[in-house]
């Protein structure tokens, strides 16, 4: 299992980009959190099998709609079982 953090940035608030990834973590069996932040960023933990969580940032790095655009993403192995039971929004 692998369990990561990670904080994306550029034009992600406001085109849907957390509802987004809320449905790609669902997709690839993957819990844990997305939310925006105040400085226009995106922050989100993710827990799941290894190759779960590979093809889920890499659908992420793509963003929603042509209106996002992902200018940088950094991910971060986090240790330990957060033990998520579902996806959420965070506000």
């Amino acid at each position: 299992m692998k369990y990561v953090s990670a904080r994306v940035q550029g034009r992600v608030q406001g085109v849907g980009f957390r509802y987004f990834t809320q449905h790609a973590a669902m997709s690839h069996n993957i819990t844990g959190w997305v939310k925006n932040e105040d400085d226009g960023a995106v922050s989100l933990e993710a827990y799941g099998e290894d190759n779960h969580i590979d093809r889920f940032l890499e659908e992420i790095k793509k963003g929603p709609t042509r209106f996002a655009k992902v200018s940088e993403m950094d991910v971060n192995k986090l240790s330990g079982d957060p033990e998520y039971t579902s996806f959420d929004v965070k506000y």
